[in-house]
């Protein structure tokens, strides 16, 4: 059975691969064989995270500008011939007040969480469709299916930003689109959700992370390696009959 998870040969393309959750998740892969693309716009970055790693390679790409996200996808193919899989990770945001938020902040937050996967999901298509094949992997959030509890945030300074939960249940409707759209072409989509992976920022607020882990069923926050799985899986031949899911890895917490 390990070898219909194996990702020998496959060349597969992540952007943001170089932040918290994705270094794990290109870890990951490359443990399984691949080559792995990190897509982003700090090549220092980059370095910090894959110091001494092989098979995984930089290519600058910025996420918000469709000719970098062309010119990125060029550069891979030319080098390769072939692209696998595009993972769809990298986000930003701007603002995270409900009620202060500006209109900028929040066209910025749905740019940054949900446009910019629709761009990556253009730009890729003519080559999916060219070989005959191809996988792309949107990451959505928990909070794409649920709101986030707010008693859990009360005692702290931040908020989770309205825009964010709206743009990735934007995410998780784009998938099942263009899983349809794309099926008969052999292109499949599927979406991973994680949920309760804060950063390691994050993490230095115990206050915050215990009543985090509160309202998880499992009690505790998650670890980036346990993403891995659904990533080689997807990314893998052991999903070739799978198109327009999404994978939930949050500890339980969207069963409550």
């Amino acid at each position: 059975m390990s070898s219909i998870f194996s990702l020998k040969d496959k060349n597969v393309l992540i952007t943001g691969g170089y932040g918290y959750l994705g270094k794990a998740i290109c870890e990951g892969l490359q443990a399984e064989g691949a080559k792995v693309w990190v897509l982003g716009r700090s090549k220092e970055k980059f370095e910090q995270a894959f110091q001494n790693t092989s098979q995984v390679f930089f290519e600058a790409l910025d996420i918000s500008d469709t000719q970098s996200i062309k010119t990125a996808f060029a550069n891979v193919h030319r080098e390769t011939t072939r692209i696998d899989v595009l993972i769809n990770n990298a986000f930003y945001s701007q603002g995270q007040n409900p009620e202060t938020m500006t209109d900028d902040d929040w066209a910025t937050g749905v740019d940054g969480s949900l446009n910019s996967v629709y761009r990556c999901i253009r730009e890729i298509i003519p080559y999916f469709k060219k070989q005959g094949h191809g996988k792309i992997i949107n990451v959505s959030s928990m909070y794409g299916l649920v709101s986030p509890d707010f008693e859990v945030y009360a005692n702290n300074r931040f908020l989770n930003p309205p825009h964010y939960g709206a743009a990735k249940a934007g995410v998780l409707q784009m998938t099942r689109y263009f899983a349809c759209y794309l099926g008969k072409e052999n292109i499949l989509v599927n979406a991973v959700t994680p949920g309760a992976f804060p950063s390691k920022e994050v993490q230095k607020n115990e206050d915050f992370i215990n009543d985090l882990s509160a309202k998880t069923p499992l009690g505790r926050i998650g670890k980036p390696e346990e993403l891995q799985g659904a990533f080689v899986f997807l990314a893998s031949d052991a999903s070739s009959y799978m198109t327009g899911q999404n994978i939930v890895i949050d500890g339980g917490w969207t069963a409550w």
